[in-house]
């Protein structure tokens, strides 16, 4: 569908490509200036190892990916040095199984979190008899 070609999909001439570049090109960040300060916070780790910004990325590594509270174990398959569509950028990488379902076990704990804590709010604030009670019951 798309042209590799067009895209510049690999690096030519040694196939490396830095960490920042390619992270933003497979759209796991906004910009490159996002990407570059996560991996320099920690938030990206190459095998296992915490990186700066301009090391490289080669086919094989395994990046561990945390954005939001959310946390992406991810095989890199193929380099790119450009951004391109979003149907490009999710043939650059292979999300392990285990971080797949983790991440669904993540969400639906959210959910459940955010569904006890609505009901655990009164409905309405406190009324006169609502409040002599509460105080009843702190005195106690």
């Amino acid at each position: 569908m798309f042209r590799e070609d067009r895209l510049e999909m690999v690096a030519e001439e040694n196939n490396k490509v830095r960490i920042d570049k390619w992270l933003w090109a497979a759209r796991f960040f906004k910009t490159r200036s996002l990407a570059s300060k996560a991996v320099s916070g920690g938030k990206v780790h190459l095998n296992e190892a915490r990186v700066k910004a301009a090391r490289l990325v080669v086919v094989g590594d395994r990046l561990r990916i945390n954005r939001n509270n959310t946390e992406f174990i991810v095989d890199v398959l193929a380099l790119a040095e450009k951004r391109g569509p979003a149907k490009v950028a999710q043939t650059l990488y292979l999300e392990i199984e285990e971080s797949v379902v983790a991440r669904e076990q993540v969400r639906e704990q959210r959910k459940v979190e955010r569904l006890v804590s609505v009901n655990m709010v009164p409905p309405k604030r406190p009324g006169k008899r609502d409040r002599r009670l509460i105080k009843k019951f702190i005195r106690k």
